[in-house]
């Protein structure tokens, strides 16, 4: 092993101090599975951050171009995240011939496909196996492992921060506020939340793993969203007597209209390989053939995303020392449509306050009927107010457009005082 393989680090935060650790403890198995020794030559941080840095021993510049347009620097590994200045700096390294590697979901779920073009132009390798599910191995199984399958769904829970909220909604029947203050408190989720909890995160990683599942390119804004701020703990409850859990599901599926991809609350049957996945936990279901089903489960943030980071790092060294960087182009040969949400098929759960009165079950199913939405189960709950009950209501599978105008339908009826939630069930 008389090469060593040199590497420009962009960003030493959570992942990237942890990127220095695993490079650092398990140097010795590194290098025997490389078959080279790699080594940090420099690493791009803020300048008041650079005494810290200095005096563990490590190098360290606020200026880039210094790894920019160092020979000896093969592969650069951003991990400042954000889109600029990320964007170009990966774009730059490239320029100069440098392989890459990152952890970025916005820059690849946005601007994959210009990334890849470059990335073949200058037959480099760009891997991003971190940008999506943190430690979990999915996107190299997809380009690899799975290559043989036709896939047809994949379904993941990809936000440690609202799966972490579910999860002690359910367990605790406390209500978002203050889960939401609670996730906080430990560090799972922003001062500014909004990235997760209105599904942005989660609609950035399913754009990706779309595009590798069905070999086309699926762009962030294609992505249809819904959050969970109006998931209430009498939601959850009633998940639960029907026999499912409330998740945000990121979803991609193979239809006849087009690619269905799309990001929503969901109740889940409790006999689905996802619903025990807990806490800030992430998880992707796969289903295709041959292989039928498959599932992909760990930690999908912090410093465990380090593993991914330096398995990535480890490829490309092996086929820089073979000579043969760029195997890794875009695989988005096709250009399928995207499936309209208002094409997109589900069944649905609906909680309504209506009227406590003869014949309002009689009018409420007649108004479903006549937007030809097919009822599976109507249950009266609990009476909530003097003259009015809760009624929820599972549907069959129907258009989404059909819903659409449901919910029209039934907020004109004077029996209907108020239609609290809808959501989606898997």
């Amino acid at each position: 092993m008389d090469n060593v393989i040199k590497i420009g680090l962009l960003g030493a935060g959570t992942i990237g101090g942890s990127v220095i650790e695993v490079l650092k403890n398990n140097q010795d198995i590194i290098a025997k599975r490389a078959n080279t020794e790699i080594q940090i030559k420099n690493i791009l941080v803020l300048p008041h951050e650079i005494p810290k840095l200095q005096e563990a021993g490590l190098p360290a510049t606020s200026n880039y171009d210094e790894i920019l347009n160092d020979p000896e620097i093969k592969i650069v590994v951003e991990l400042i995240g954000g889109i600029k200045p990320a964007k170009d700096f990966i774009l730059k390294a490239m320029a100069h011939g440098k392989n890459v590697v990152t952890a970025n979901k916005d820059v690849v779920a946005q601007f994959g496909y210009e990334l890849f073009d470059a990335a073949e132009k200058y037959q480099i390798d760009f891997l991003f196996e971190a940008a999506v599910g943190g430690a979990i191995p999915i996107i190299m199984p997809l380009k690899r492992s799975l290559t043989a399958n036709k896939i047809t769904e994949v379904l993941g829970i990809v936000n440690g921060t609202t799966n972490y909220m579910l999860t002690k909604m359910s367990d605790s029947g406390a209500d978002y506020d203050t889960v939401l203050k609670e996730a906080q408190a430990h560090g799972y989720a922003e001062a500014n939340p909004a990235a997760d909890v209105e599904g942005k995160d989660a609609a950035r990683k399913i754009a990706i793993l779309a595009s590798i599942a069905f070999n086309s390119r699926v762009k962030f804004e294609d992505v249809t969203m819904e959050g969970i701020t109006k998931i209430t703990p009498e939601d959850i409850s009633y998940a639960a007597e029907l026999g499912y859990v409330v998740k945000l599901l990121a979803v991609a599926r193979d239809t006849e209209l087009g690619i269905d991809v799309r990001v929503n609350p969901v109740f889940l049957s409790k006999a689905h390989p996802l619903a025990a996945v807990s806490g800030v936990l992430n998880a992707i279901f796969v289903r295709g053939y041959p292989i039928e089903e498959a599932m992909f489960f760990g930690p999908g943030a912090g410093k465990p995303t380090a593993s991914a980071v330096v398995s990535d790092i480890i490829e490309i060294a092996r086929g820089i020392l073979r000579g043969a960087t760029g195997r890794f182009g875009c695989t988005c040969y096709h250009q399928f449509p995207i499936c309209p949400v208002e094409e997109t098929v589900s069944s649905y759960y609906i909680r309504l306050l209506v009227d406590d009165k003869p014949g309002v079950l009689g009018k409420i199913a007649t108004t479903f009927g006549n937007v030809d939405v097919s009822l599976k189960s109507v249950v009266q709950t609990r009476t909530e107010l003097e003259d009015h009950v809760e009624i929820v209501v599972i549907t069959h599978e129907v258009k989404h457009k059909n819903i659409v105008e449901a919910q029209a339908a039934l907020s004109a009826l004077s029996v209907v005082d108020k239609i609290f939630n809808v959501i989606r069930v898997e």
